[in-house]
């Protein structure tokens, strides 16, 4: 079995349970330094061969697996596998070549990001989307497709989380604001370089001052640009989500006139041990 871990932000205390104990069973770990911590990697059997990928092509990799045709092989990915990992193409060398396979989701470097920030992406009538992206052109110019620039999917006004672009502060500012076209050049930005390791950095600016935060903070890799509207800090007049509303009602709750409801408390025999 090949198993493909989300290694969390960082943080071994984010790993989930599974993570866990997928790692304590392993055979084979394949991880990669510069991006997951070496608390996490202690979490593995002490008998597993462990291969660091940071140096590692996807042929050398897909080696590895074809070299333990039946071991218990954890690649171990930052963050979770769902976003930027490039699970696809191993996968499809697990279907071709009938290696069965797995996913272990992961608390991504986006949860990380908005927690240490103190920030949440969507506020009723500000922000009701998040656009997931990146910088395009560089080397992976080839990777975007027409439609996903920056400069486009900022004129929805969405909340956006901006990955593996913080080494093009000017370019990332200049397409956010796209000569007037995108966002405000004041629109709230929080840079967060290394959610969750030791030294975290958390860094509030605006969108027309992301270079200064970037450059002048030294951050070039593992850092994620939140900007939105949403990411203003909350000073009165927040908007009030519906759902908690005590006049809006649901499949759990009645409408309240009296502006307030009390939960039913749930039996000590009906609770979920944790």
């Amino acid at each position: 079995m090949i198993s493909f871990v989300g290694g969390g932000p960082g943080a071994a205390d984010l790993l989930t349970v599974r993570a866990v104990r997928r790692l304590a069973v392993a055979d084979v770990v394949i991880w990669a330094s510069s991006l997951v911590t070496e608390d996490v990697v202690a979490e593995c059997n002490p008998a597993a061969v462990i291969h660091d990928s940071a140096g590692m092509t996807l042929d050398d990799v897909l080696r590895v697996y074809a070299a333990h045709p039946d071991a218990r092989i954890v690649r171990l990915h930052s963050g979770d596998v769902s976003v930027f990992s490039s699970i696809t193409e191993q996968i499809e060398w697990c279907e071709s070549t009938g290696r069965e396979w797995e996913i272990v989701p992961g608390v991504g470097s986006l949860a990380a990001a908005c927690a240490a920030a103190g920030v949440e992406l969507t506020v009723p009538t500000i922000s009701q989307s998040v656009v997931l992206t990146r910088l395009g052109g560089g080397r992976t110019a080839g990777s975007m497709r027409p439609g996903e620039s920056i400069p486009e999917l900022a004129r929805t006004g969405a909340t956006m989380a901006v990955y593996l672009s913080a080494a093009r502060p000017e370019q990332l500012r200049a397409e956010l604001i796209d000569d007037g076209r995108g966002y405000p050049p004041d629109t709230p930005a929080v840079v967060v370089a290394k959610a969750s390791w030791p030294d975290q950095l958390v860094i509030d600016t605006t969108v027309d001052r992301l270079p200064e935060a970037l450059s002048g903070n030294g951050i070039r890799t593992v850092a994620l640009v939140l900007v939105g509207a949403a990411l203003k800090r909350p000073n009165g007049g927040v908007p009030r989500s519906r759902v908690y509303d005590p006049a809006y009602s649901h499949g759990c709750r009645r409408r309240s006139t009296e502006g307030s409801t009390v939960g039913r408390p749930i039996p000590a025999a009906k609770r979920r041990r944790p």
